[in-house]
């Protein structure tokens, strides 16, 4: 029998749900954490929205966009993609010509937050009823965008 001494002691497996990452150690937010550059990524009301939309067609003028989301606010669709392009989720293509025409669509990486969106779907969708608070309605009621 070998006596274990501290220091010798093989490292623990991380706890299942988290990667063998070093963020997964820290005590405090970090703009390099993969997780919060997703949520920045994400963040703001609409945006899931609009990443979804360019999800199911692309690409897609953003009259198309707008069409697509009615009660989203000019002003709000106008930052959301600013927002998104900025963080490489979209990429703008502007075609010469009159008018100049401007399309939107997902960047490769991009694409790779629909599962993403999914899994905050599916995990959403089995929280207790409590947990949707007045401030941010969920998705799937009838007078939430």
């Amino acid at each position: 029998m070998t006596h274990r001494t501290v220091g010798h002691a093989p490292p623990a497996a991380p706890p299942p749900g988290l990667p063998d990452d070093r963020h997964t150690r820290v005590t405090t937010p970090t703009p390099t954490c993969p997780v919060e550059i997703t949520l920045a990524a994400l963040h703001g009301r609409w945006t899931t929205l609009v990443v979804r939309e360019l999800l199911r067609q692309e690409p897609l003028n953003y009259s198309a966009l707008a069409t697509c989301l009615p009660a989203l606010s000019d002003k709000v669709l106008s930052d959301r993609l600013t927002q998104l392009v900025s963080a490489g989720v979209v990429q703008k293509h502007r075609t010469a010509g009159w008018p100049p025409t401007v399309t939107y669509r997902l960047t490769p990486h991009g694409r790779q937050l629909g599962p993403v969106l999914q899994a905050l779907w599916d995990w959403g969708a089995d929280a207790p009823a409590q947990q949707a608070t007045p401030s941010r309605p969920r998705h799937d009621s009838p007078d939430s965008p």
